[in-house]
């Protein structure tokens, strides 16, 4: 078992470190100034020269991509300064020499705008994004498999027919065309019998008091516009999963000794039938990191998608690059947990 798990973060490390060159070669050779993005075409020649040594970006390719490098790894090599300390924030310095090997937390650059460290401002903005995403994920799963399960119970029925019909219909509709009208309808026109804002975040600061406020129903129309392509799609596997479970040898067997209906359904039908929901859940919840950057711009959500998007109009690079980089271990992290969880509900898996 440790084998497995070592091999699925050896696997994780190699496709992360092929994002990061794959990021490096994109945004380093799109045409551009990052350097006059930051001066706001003003300053000198002198001054253009010193933040082109401060960032880098003097030297040659591959050397900026081995500073990238050494800049994100925990374990780097670093000339023990004053400067490097507070640029770095070590958190243990083992001297070798000139150069000394430090631990210290992943550096991503500062931005280009607000010179702020990107890693603070992915940190501030990543609950945003963790909270959307966790609760559509949450209202998709519990929902999605209940919807699910009735459709499979009721097969052939109008109500499965329509069940399978609206779900059919959530997977049609894109997110961005559901997002602006659902935050029209509900959080403008119908505002009044609903509460609702058509824009809004987590945390809201007092005008007066600068308190911060948590501000959870501003978490409602975001969530389930975010939540309804992964409920769709959790509806229609649970049901043709539930359908062919229901049919085994077993099930009949279970029947024919006179179990409890709802006891042959929760807890024979539905464990066996998990597996494909799992798969989908697991890669929904890494998707909606993701895919709820478009949904944040239009709710106004406070989050990494929002601030990634003005990033990108601003062509700050850091920012873009280092949320990337951070989706693509959420994507990883997860991948890694739901290949140990099956490893453990199936040995087959685990010795293959």
């Amino acid at each position: 078992m440790v084998y497995f798990v070592l091999r699925r973060i050896g696997y994780g490390f190699w496709v992360v470190f092929g994002v990061i060159i794959i990021l490096f070669l994109l945004f380093y050779v799109l045409p551009g100034d990052p350097v006059a993005a930051m001066l706001g075409g003003k300053g000198d020649e002198l001054t253009r020269r010193n933040l082109e040594r401060e960032l880098g970006l003097d030297k040659p390719l591959p050397l900026q991509f081995l500073y990238y490098i050494n800049d994100l790894s925990p374990v780097a090599l670093h000339e023990h300064t004053p400067d490097n300390q507070k640029k770095y924030n070590y958190l243990r310095i083992i001297p070798t020499g000139f150069y000394s090997v430090v631990l210290k937390i992943p550096y991503l650059g500062r931005s280009y705008q607000t010179n702020r460290r990107v890693g603070e401002i992915l940190w501030q903005d990543i609950e945003g994004t963790l909270v959307l995403a966790l609760t559509a994920m949450f209202f998709a799963t519990l929902i999605g498999m209940a919807i699910g399960i009735i459709a499979a119970l009721r097969a052939n029925t109008w109500i499965d027919y329509t069940l399978v019909t609206f779900s059919v219909l959530g997977i049609s509709i894109p997110s961005f065309v559901l997002a602006i009208l659902v935050s029209v309808l509900f959080g403008f026109y119908w505002t009044d019998y609903t509460g609702l804002k058509l824009t809004g975040s987590l945390w809201d600061i007092d005008p007066f008091s600068g308190e911060k406020q948590l501000r959870l129903k501003n978490l409602v129309l975001p969530a389930f516009t975010l939540a309804l392509r992964p409920l769709s799609i959790i509806v229609q596997l649970t049901r043709s999963s539930m359908l062919e479970v229901l049919s085994q040898d077993y099930i009949r067997t279970a029947r024919a000794k006179g179990l409890p209906f709802a006891k042959i359904v929760l807890k024979h039908a539905l464990k066996n039938a998990l597996n494909p929901v799992v798969t989908a859940v697991s890669g929904w919840l890494a998707s909606l990191m993701a895919g709820a950057f478009f949904i944040e711009y239009v709710f106004g959500w406070k989050g990494l998608g929002r601030t990634t998007i003005e990033a990108v109009g601003q062509r700050d690079l850091p920012i873009v690059m280092g949320a990337t980089i951070v989706i693509a271990c959420i994507f990883v992290i997860i991948n890694i947990v739901v290949d140990v969880l099956y490893a453990i509900i199936d040995p087959r898996v685990r010795l293959e």
